[in-house]
């Protein structure tokens, strides 16, 4: 696979979205934001405050089961707890998604120059994701819920995903797994209707997601030019087959057995649910636009895109 140097980006190298940016530059950037705003959860958030009667853990438009008729039957207490589970199990998809990522990302790096920028920031990102994946862990175990994995067909799936995923489509299987749940935690951290760890933790996610899009974001712009057409395919056709993965596994039907709910109508209700249906899709559209402009959704991995429910 070739690589973007400081010279082609010179040399007018560009795609939809006009000329690449040199990586190196990225990189640099990326580290002092690094060093001027990275978080120590353990010690940046009061995980000993007891959790507050009446707020949420979720924002309820955000709860699978919102506006159903299932949710209108519910008391509030009963939707509150579903906020809950629903956000355990959120965070137990994080730890499964960030494992894969730093697998991926260091698959990236393993034949790069160790002192380049570019090397440096990715090892700077995992550092950032093995925090937020103790971060993740540490709140659930602090809500007393169970810690929801992803389903035994998923778990395999993922395993067999970073097995056989080119450098692009590692790219973009990570921005689906950050894009969709930074927009739901964008509207969290600032609501002051949800708990204040779950606030504090979205805030901490939040902000240092946001350099590790912007990273994923340069580097697939850059391989959707660079790489061989064989390698462009194959990732439009895994990062489609990878978003209906990503968009089944949102939700963890045990969470509604845990708050006392029939989990097959509740699923189905969910899956009726065009309040729902909107919700993840104006969560991915920013990612959906970006991936359209830069060429990826074409052809069979469109309409597997279509399929996973987060393209319109």
């Amino acid at each position: 696979m070739t690589t973007l140097t400081e010279a082609d980006a010179l040399e007018g190298l560009r795609d939809a979205l006009g000329l690449l940016k040199d990586r190196e530059q990225v990189a640099e950037r990326l580290l002092d934001s690094s060093a001027k705003h990275s978080f120590d959860p353990d010690k940046e958030l009061d995980w000993d405050a007891p959790f507050e009667d009446g707020k949420w853990f979720w924002p309820p438009e955000l709860v699978s089961l919102y506006d159903t008729p299932m949710w209108q039957r519910m008391s509030e207490e009963q939707r509150i707890a579903l906020s809950q589970h629903e956000a355990a199990a959120l965070a137990s998809l994080g730890i499964w998604f960030e494992l894969i990522l730093m697998q991926l990302l260091v698959r990236h790096i393993y034949d790069k120059a160790a002192t380049s920028a570019h090397v440096r920031y990715a090892l700077t990102e995992i550092e950032d994701e093995c925090r937020h994946s103790k971060m993740f862990a540490r709140l659930i175990s602090r809500g007393e819920t169970p810690w929801y994995p992803v389903s035994p067909v998923h778990q395999h799936l993922g395993r067999l995903f970073k097995t056989i995923s080119t450098t692009p489509g590692s790219f973009t299987a990570t921005l689906l797994g950050e894009e969709v749940l930074d927009w739901m935690q964008r509207l969290t951290f600032p609501d002051e209707r949800i708990q204040p760890l779950i606030r504090g933790v979205t805030r901490i996610h939040v902000v240092e997601e946001a350099r590790h899009v912007r990273y994923a974001r340069e580097e697939l712009r850059r391989q959707m030019v660079t790489a061989p057409k064989w390698s462009q395919e194959f990732t439009r056709v895994t990062s489609g087959e990878f978003a209906r993965v990503f968009s089944k596994a949102f939700i963890n039907p045990e969470v509604y057995t845990n708050v006392g709910l029939d989990k097959r109508e509740a699923l189905a209700q969910v899956r009726a649910s065009g309040h729902r249906k909107e919700i993840m899709q104006t969560g991915a559209k920013r990612l959906t636009d970006f991936l359209d402009d830069i060429g990826v959704l074409r052809g069979a991995g469109r309409k597997l895109w279509r399929s996973s429910g987060l393209l319109a």
